[in-house]
């Protein structure tokens, strides 16, 4: 099966893959290498032997690639500022109260096992297999889960997109002849510190010019990613999935425009530090009219949490629902009991698109008819009651028009803010580097 399966799963990152390495191996010999540190971030540590796993695993990554590692230092480094980077975002989640549930993360591996379409004992299987040990797998999912949850918090819930920023968007859009591009891109990033002088910008620009050098004399874009960028996809190959144009930032989106896929661009600087792209491939997606189904519909949500397990909640929603059956107002049960945002106005969720909700409601919700109520339905927010208020076919053009300029323009927000959190979050830690000790 391989490791690949993974990335299924959108919040599995490269960091995944590498942090469930097998076990660390005897040397030659016969006799094993006694650990040690190898960085020291704020009160933790970095052994070699972390390291090691992590050099194995994305050996085999970029073997499995066909890319030429960089030179065991230059990755080494590399590979040690990533774990770094990890290190003080999940100490930072750990000192703020951040956690995910054993509830939680049983429902995500069996997510996982459920969309690779297998039963939990051909999972632990499949793992073993890959000499994966199940114990260190589940924990590399929980940290991940509370990484992604620490950037909603701490980054993407902060971002707001406003009406006006959307209708500059839309009428600077009109006037763009690529703006229905969506573009596939590699990127290199080259970070700049928070603050950074004159001094430390050229010699962050002499690193990107000397990436950039290299490119120009012809060498693999993939694998000068791996030696220079310090991106978190830098081991593979720095590839972005598609974006649509309006989803780069203006700078990128002017220089992207004339070229033809296979060309690099320069230098390019901006707040999160040095970038060179590749255009990979791009493509052109012409919006016309939309017509949907849309369900006017509400719901009442009760959580799995530390607290609540999920008999606990399933028990919950059957007695709502048989409060329901019994005369029970749908709008005053969800405002007095439903866990959601919706909760304030008796659970309404208003119009909905196909695709706005997650697979489970979606299914529950597209076989009930207007008034009724359905059974408990299980999700991955939890346990719901569905209320049905209408069905209707709507041409959804300009919605779904200021709704995809919406999403481009908090993604690229977004983007930035993160790049930007995070480098200021690695510059206040305290690091200690011992890796030329051994």
């Amino acid at each position: 099966m391989g490791t690949q399966f993974l990335v299924r799963y959108s919040i599995l990152l490269t960091m995944l893959v590498i942090g469930a390495a097998v076990a660390q191996q005897p040397s030659a010999g016969g006799i094993e290498t006694i650990d040690r540190i190898v960085a020291v971030v704020n009160e933790n540590v970095v052994t070699r032997q972390e390291l090691n796993e992590v050099l194995r695993a994305t050996l085999k990554q970029l073997q499995k690639q066909g890319v030429q590692p960089p030179a065991p230092a230059i990755l080494e480094k590399q590979l040690l500022e990533r774990i770094i980077l990890n290190r003080v975002q999940l100490q930072l989640a750990k000192e703020t109260g951040l956690t995910v549930s054993d509830t939680e993360l049983d429902q995500t591996l069996r997510r996982i096992a459920q969309e690779n379409k297998m039963t939990m004992p051909e999972f632990y299987s499949a793992l073993e297999r890959d000499g994966i040990s199940f114990n260190k797998f589940r924990n590399e999912i929980r940290d991940e889960i509370i990484l992604v949850r620490l950037k909603e918090r701490e980054v993407n819930n902060r971002v707001n997109v406003t009406e006006g920023e959307v209708d500059n968007f839309l009428h600077s859009q009109e006037g763009s002849s690529n703006h229905d591009d969506e573009y596939r891109l590699a990127h290199i990033l080259i970070q700049l510190p928070e603050q950074a002088n004159v001094s430390q910008i050229a010699d962050r620009r002499l690193r990107a010019e000397a990436a950039l050098a290299q490119l120009q004399n012809g060498a693999d874009f993939a694998r000068v990613a791996a030696e220079f960028s310090e991106s978190s996809d830098a081991m593979d190959g720095g590839l972005l999935d598609w974006r649509p144009g309006g989803q780069l930032t203006k700078k990128f989106a002017e220089i992207l425009a004339p070229m033809k896929p296979g060309e690099i661009t320069p230098v390019i600087q901006t707040q999160a530090g040095l970038h060179i792209l590749k255009l990979v491939d791009r493509r052109n997606q012409k919006s016309g009219e939309t017509t949907v189904n849309q369900t006017h519909a509400r719901h009442i949500l009760v959580k799995i949490s530390e607290l609540t397990s999920e008999a606990d909640a399933r028990r919950r929603i059957v007695e709502l629902k048989e409060r329901l059956d019994h005369g029970g107002k749908f709008d005053e049960l969800a405002r007095l009991h439903s866990e959601d945002a919706s909760a304030p106005s008796g659970g309404d969720l208003g119009w909905l698109s196909p695709g706005d909700t997650v697979p489970e409601f979606e299914r529950a919700m597209s076989t009930l008819k207007p008034g009724q109520i359905s059974e408990p339905v299980q999700s991955p927010f939890g346990w719901h009651l569905i209320n049905v208020i209408d069905h209707r076919t709507k041409d959804v053009s300009q919605e779904r028009q200021r709704q995809s300029a919406r999403q481009a323009i908090r993604a690229r927000k977004a983007d930035a803010a993160f790049q930007e959190w995070l480098q200021r979050l690695r510059d206040r830690a305290y690091v200690e580097y011992r890796l030329e000790e051994g």
